[in-house]
């Protein structure tokens, strides 16, 4: 397997006589390869909440995904089961399923009782699947449906940094309303992992399924992406790099000589990373100009290989002095779907600050840009909430969900790749 690299600018035209530019640059990148029919042996692991709240069908219906999962793995595959409520047991210590029944007899004996302490399970979870990770995509699927009351939300955040660095990709799954979402989107994001909404206790197989079958299509992992500028080029002060497809995530870029890290996780066969950089431009001078160049840095676990390097792909810009414009469409639909993100933000930080009249504004200008992407039911959803709070309403903790989901996420896309 190797990375695929395109790279696009906003406009790849500038006007000579500016003294400064603004410009974004979309980088999309994705596994590719004549073995990418072939599926990587996967080491999971499962962190479940079984606190009482998980009563009933909620815990019943969690099972049956878990059992599902099982179902699914191979015989180079390998699972940890965790389970917490105000303290974490190990059920299932990392290992290949060869007694599947054995393994789900285990995972069927599970009752509800207790607090939550999710940093617990975070712990025992992260350390077992450490266990098994080399030469495999390691991906852990953590299941809550409460806040973390018996816990501390930033060892979560430090744990889920730790699993990064493990090269363990950490999903979140919030089980119905009462689930801390400012906390499990900040593990997923942390890790390169997924946030998910199961609204209803039936929605969790749908939910454990999509997160599978995306693990089953990761070819290479531990993908850093390497970015170096020229002197004239620099970074915007303010949130420079964003992933907007398939999720959005704010990311962060680390200095390292002349160049920029940044961490994406897995990456998939059949789904593209899309990276959106704002960059700042001094004076061009007339003529093509290389801006700088775009690398990738990745982990290979079918050729136990670590520390790969991509092909070096250079950015160009075109300096005019009758300058025409060359807008990307493609760039422009990146940038929407990024100021679809940060609008939905906004508006939740005015509503926790009590302005609902500035909150309902900003939804309502999300509304439309979904719109203009194309994603009709985040608009749908949007705009019923900013109308929720112009009619002097509260949104419900379901609205609010709902609301950071379509945010992150278009949920009718459009192709995958550049």
């Amino acid at each position: 397997m190797k990375v695929n690299l395109e790279t696009s600018l906003s406009d790849s035209h500038v006007d000579v006589n500016q003294s400064s530019s603004q410009r974004q640059l979309a980088i999309s990148l994705w596994a590719t390869g004549e073995d990418s029919d072939r599926t990587l042996p996967i080491n999971l692991g499962l962190i479940l909440d079984r606190s009482g709240s998980m009563r009933a069908q909620a815990m019943e219906t969690v099972k049956e995904a878990a059992n599902y999962l099982v179902d699914g793995l191979g015989p180079d595959d390998r699972l940890s089961v965790i389970t917490f409520n105000h303290h974490a047991e190990v059920i299932l210590p990392n290992q290949s399923v060869e007694d599947l029944q054995g393994v789900k007899n285990k995972i069927n004996r599970l009752t509800a009782s207790g607090g939550t302490c999710i940093d617990e399970g975070m712990k025992l979870g992260i350390k077992e699947a450490a266990l098994g990770k080399e030469n495999r995509v390691s991906q852990i699927f953590l299941l809550t449906d409460g806040e973390n009351e018996h816990g501390d939300n930033e060892r979560c955040l430090k744990l889920a940094k730790v699993a990064a660095e493990y090269n363990i990709t950490l999903n979140t799954l919030g089980f119905g309303s009462n689930w801390n979402q400012d906390i499990l989107e900040q593990i997923a994001d942390s890790a390169g992992g997924m946030l998910c909404y199961i609204e209803h206790p039936e929605q969790a197989l749908t939910e454990f399924s999509r997160l599978f079958t995306r693990a089953q299509s990761v070819g290479l992992t531990n993908a850093h992406l390497i970015l170096e500028l020229i002197p004239e080029i620099r970074l915007a002060q303010l949130k420079p790099i964003a992933q907007v497809e398939p999720e959005t995530i704010e990311l962060t870029a680390q200095p390292e000589g002349n160049s920029y890290i940044v961490r994406l996780g897995d990456l998939m066969k059949d789904i593209s990373r899309v990276v959106l950089v704002n960059l700042y431009l001094s004076q061009i001078s007339p003529g093509k100009h290389t801006i700088g160049t775009i690398q990738v840095r990745y982990d290979d676990p079918s050729l136990s290989k670590t520390g790969l390097l991509s092909e070096k792909i250079p950015v160009m810009i075109e300096g005019q002095p009758s300058y025409q414009p060359l807008v990307d469409e493609k760039v422009h639909r990146s940038i929407l779907t990024l100021a679809k993100y940060r609008q939905t933000q906004l508006a939740e930080s005015k509503l926790n600050e009590g302005d609902r009249a500035a909150a309902a504004t900003l939804l309502q200008t999300a509304a439309k840009t979904a719109l203009q992407l194309g994603d009709q039911q985040a608009a749908r959803i949007l705009r019923e909430n900013a109308t929720t709070l112009q009619a002097g309403e509260e949104l419900t903790e379901e609205q609010r969900k709902k609301t950071r989901i379509v945010s992150k996420t278009i949920l009718q896309p459009p192709s995958q790749n550049f």
